[in-house]
């Protein structure tokens, strides 16, 4: 019983640190981690084995973490390693696609491509960021996409953050149609040995079917406003060169080659075995002997608090899994479903999204993936249908406020430091109907497909 106590205080101070964000958050994380080893395990439970099984390093050497020869499953105790593995890789190689050029050449090809027409230009970026999120963290999409918008509106005169703010709900979108677009999906596909191709026959076409809704959406709201603009003449001939983007030509060669090469792996990865901490170590190390002499400018680059973050997340979730208080939560939701596989699948749908509008998503994905586990095993409904239901809730619901997602809060501080702000209610406008809309459409594409 102290033990329960003691692991559920750490984890909701944890929870109120990172919402209060006066603390850096892979700081808090570490430290609660910390906590849950010293004070549950050691002095409330006396158990190196929780220890032991929560740290989870054993299962690094095991031939399974790197190749699944039949398809087998991925621990869902302690630390996820093939999470933390393939999300480093993945850092590394888009360091290595950014000193190239690549983003920035993307983003200006496709504005010449329209004829730099604002209108064109914002239907356009939308699909852009909801594609490039399906592979990349949505981080990155929005960090190079919501700068290159904001060259475009000085040089086109426009306003900028309508455009901003459906990249940004378009990025998060995107980042639910794949294993890899977003950290709780990779969560979710490493825990409980879902591929690639699992999420996009999945979650990829509620994503697709929500696209073409969200961009409706958006298009009726903000059309108007895109379309004002200084009345300044503008000059296509002046406008800059794709070309001028790409710093280096061979670097730039490599790294497409690279992101082609990673992309096949993660599609193909359910056929050829070869596992997520597989493909994220291959790709890193492939992109840093490219990269030569400047292998020290894609390293510093890595965003290591993010990787750190996780560590100490997963083990004051580890914490709650050891003394048994996820199985105390995933009764509680068998008991007011009622077993009954369509109110389960809504109270997941929702209370995810929820949530995930208030708090990081990803710690909220991390601690539903055990709970989720056990309903499936006491309730009978398949795993599969609540994975759905849990990544589509987390992926979206981070939409819906200004620190929902990591996203959100990139893409709007870039527009600041331009001067142009973003508040909550210009934020919350437009994201919390867009929200509620896919997440309607999340609910009934789940509920009518599996129940």
């Amino acid at each position: 019983m102290i033990a329960q106590v003691l692991a559920v205080a750490i984890f909701l101070l944890m929870f109120v640190l990172i919402i209060m964000d006066k603390i850096e958050r892979h700081i808090v994380t570490l430290a609660c981690g910390l906590a849950t080893l010293v004070l549950v395990f050691g002095l409330a439970m006396h158990d190196m084995n929780a220890v032991v099984e929560t740290l989870n390093i054993r299962h690094i050497f095991t031939v399974d973490f790197w190749y699944e020869a039949g398809q087998a499953k991925e621990s869902t105790s302690g630390i996820n390693w093939a999470t933390i593995i393939f999300i480093a890789g993945m850092m590394v190689m888009v360091e290595g696609m950014a000193k190239a050029g690549f983003f920035r050449w993307l983003c200006m090809t496709i504005a010449k491509a329209v004829k730099y027409q604002v209108v064109p230009i914002f239907l356009t970026f939308m699909v852009m960021s909801f594609v490039l999120a399906m592979f990349i963290d949505s981080i990155t999409v929005i960090l190079f996409l919501a700068a290159v918008t904001l060259e475009l509106a000085q040089l086109l005169k426009f306003n900028p953050i309508p455009m901003i703010l459906s990249e940004i709900f378009c990025a998060n979108l995107g980042g639910s149609a794949t294993m890899c677009g977003d950290p709780p999906n990779i969560i979710i596909g490493t825990s409980l040995g879902f591929s690639f191709a699992d999420f996009v026959m999945n979650t990829g076409l509620i994503a697709f079917v929500s696209l073409i809704a969200v961009i409706v959406y958006f298009y009726l709201i903000f059309h108007k406003e895109l379309r004002k603009t200084t009345g300044e003449p503008i000059s296509v001939e002046n406008m800059p060169k794709p070309s001028e983007a790409i710093t280096n030509k061979k670097d730039f060669a490599i790294s497409t080659v690279i992101f082609l090469a990673a992309v096949t792996m993660l599609v193909t990865h359910a056929q050829t075995g070869l596992t997520v901490a597989f493909i994220g170590t291959v790709i890193a190390v492939v992109t840093l002997l490219a990269a030569g002499r400047e292998v020290k400018q894609v390293l510093v680059g890595v965003d290591y608090k993010t990787l750190l973050f996780f560590v100490g997340l997963f083990i004051v979730v580890g914490g709650l899994e050891q003394t048994g208080i996820l199985e105390e939560i995933a009764k509680f939701i068998g008991k007011v479903s009622g077993g009954n596989a369509v109110i389960m699948v809504a109270i997941i749908v929702w209370v995810s999204g929820i949530s995930s509008a208030v708090v990081d998503n990803i710690p909220f994905a991390a601690t539903m993936i055990p709970v989720i586990n056990t309903l499936a095993a006491t309730t009978g409904v398949d795993i599969s249908t609540l994975a759905w239901a849990l990544a589509m809730g987390t992926d979206i619901g981070g939409s819906a406020t200004p620190i929902g997602a990591s996203a959100n809060v990139v893409g709007t501080s870039v527009a600041a430091k331009q001067g142009y702000p973003v508040g909550w209610g210009k934020y919350c406008k437009s994201a919390i109907p867009a929200t509620v809309l896919v997440l309607l459409i999340s609910t009934i594409m789940i509920v009518v497909r599996y129940c």
